[in-house]
């Protein structure tokens, strides 16, 4: 092993911005452990598939992608996401939200101009009305032909009841749009098999149109006011179209109680690391600025890592807790003993290192053995026993047993006297003497 060195024991594990505040990412880190990451990846892909002889054609085609790797829908490492690793001082929520959020990528994970993207979108009653809007003239074509099935959330709960139906819907297609109004309702409908890994859980896309203002410029009452409903006017197809667009384009921020939250930022051979690197900062300030509730004082730090690879720090704080408040002095002993009801010791008390000295020492003739003062070892004197006393008041425990047999002499000789007409024979058999 090399011996450590001044200048590998003074080596930081990741680098502050050059200038500025030091509560932010610096580009050359980033890029430096995407490239890595990505160069990692490949090569582990490329060893894989030299090692393999065979390609095992009875596996499941979407079991890879919903836990994540995806290595059986996409060629090579083209399948394999690089995931960004946020770790926070406090859990950021108490409860875990169905309806996830989403941020905006330069570089989308899914490529606008991929032909061979199936795209289902589960919409709220009637649902005739959002198959209209994408047949309708002014919505762009190129998108229409992605959307492949709409279905309604009373269609799906009668026709994909069966667990086999579900499993054939989630093999069909590789996105699910679903409309932000139903979202919560679907893991019922769906089941767990959609968001097991979260390659396919639904994104919630808004389908509402425009809420109308008031005539005149008058505000809306309230209906316990005596107002009347929100009135929404019918989404429009271009409306449609601009929120389909930015859901595919998003990455998809699933928050749950803990101090680890983990985003997609993109795939190994479908992103460069510039790409990847201009991904992690466009998250990064969206997680900071909108989901971390005191932003980078809240943050701990900031991961990059593949589905089995290490994570490659790329920020890490300088402290570990959000406010000066929260670092608690050192409690004395007394008032810790206090507070765990801890008796103070008194003068003269064996200490803890004697204490097993004196309990790991060989105990002679079976008695147990204290420590003086001074260190020496003493034999303890047996405790005598108390003499009880009997009824006539005299002690010692043959006249207690004779105390006891007379009185239960003398209670038998009561019972037979009491007994009219019965007579005890020789053999303990009672039998009644005729009158």
């Amino acid at each position: 092993m090399a011996p450590v060195t001044a200048a590998t024991a003074t080596t930081a594990v990741t680098t502050k911005a050059a200038s500025g505040s030091p509560y932010q990412l610096d580009p050359s880190q980033s890029l430096r452990a995407t490239t890595s990451l990505v160069k990692h990846i490949k090569s582990q892909s490329v060893k894989k598939r030299d090692s393999a002889p065979k390609v095992d054609l009875l596996a499941d085609a979407g079991s890879d992608e919903e836990d994540g790797e995806g290595e059986t829908g996409k060629a090579g490492a083209e399948g394999v996401p690089i995931w960004l690793t946020l770790t926070t001082k406090k859990h950021i929520v108490d409860q875990k939200r169905l309806k996830p959020g989403k941020i905006p990528l330069p570089h989308p994970l899914n490529s606008p101009t991929n032909p061979n993207l199936r795209v289902c979108l589960i919409t709220a009653d009637p649902q005739r009305t959002y198959k209209d809007i994408l047949t309708h003239p002014s919505f762009p074509p190129a998108l229409a032909s992605k959307v492949q099935r709409v279905i309604g959330i009373t269609k799906l709960k009668a026709k994909y009841k069966p667990f086999e139906n579900r499993r054939q819907l989630l093999s069909e297609y590789d996105i699910f749009l679903a409309d932000d109004r139903i979202i919560t309702s679907l893991p019922q409908a769906l089941g767990k098999i959609y968001y097991k890994g979260g390659a396919k859980r639904p994104v919630p896309v808004s389908l509402e149109g425009r809420r109308e203002k008031a005539a005149d410029g008058v505000e809306r009452l309230k209906i316990s006011e005596g107002g009347s409903k929100i009135v929404k006017a019918a989404p429009e197809p271009a409306a449609v179209a601009r929120e389909i667009e930015r859901a595919l384009s998003c990455a998809l921020v699933h928050l749950a109680p803990g101090a680890s939250t983990s985003v997609k930022i993109g795939y190994a051979n479908l992103h460069t690391p510039e790409q990847l690197r201009d991904n992690i900062e466009a998250v990064v300030t969206g997680l900071v600025e909108k989901y971390v509730p005191k932003q980078w004082r809240g943050v701990r730090a900031f991961h990059v890592k593949g589905p089995n690879t290490m994570a490659l720090p790329i920020w890490l704080a300088d402290e570990l807790w959000e406010d000066e408040a929260d670092v608690l002095e050192e409690p004395k002993v007394d008032t810790f003993n206090k507070k765990m009801g801890r008796k103070k010791s008194k003068k003269g008390a064996v200490s803890g290192g004697e204490a097993v000295r004196a309990i790991e020492a060989p105990v002679e003739d079976k008695k147990r053995k204290a420590i003086d003062g001074d260190g020496a070892e003493v034999a303890e004197k047996p405790k005598k026993k108390k003499k009880r006393k009997s009824e006539g008041g005299t002690e010692g425990p043959d006249t207690d047993v004779k105390a006891r047999k007379e009185k239960l002499r003398r209670l038998k000789d009561e019972a037979a006297k009491d007994v009219d007409g019965e007579v005890k024979t020789s053999k303990t058999k009672k039998v009644k003497v005729p009158a």
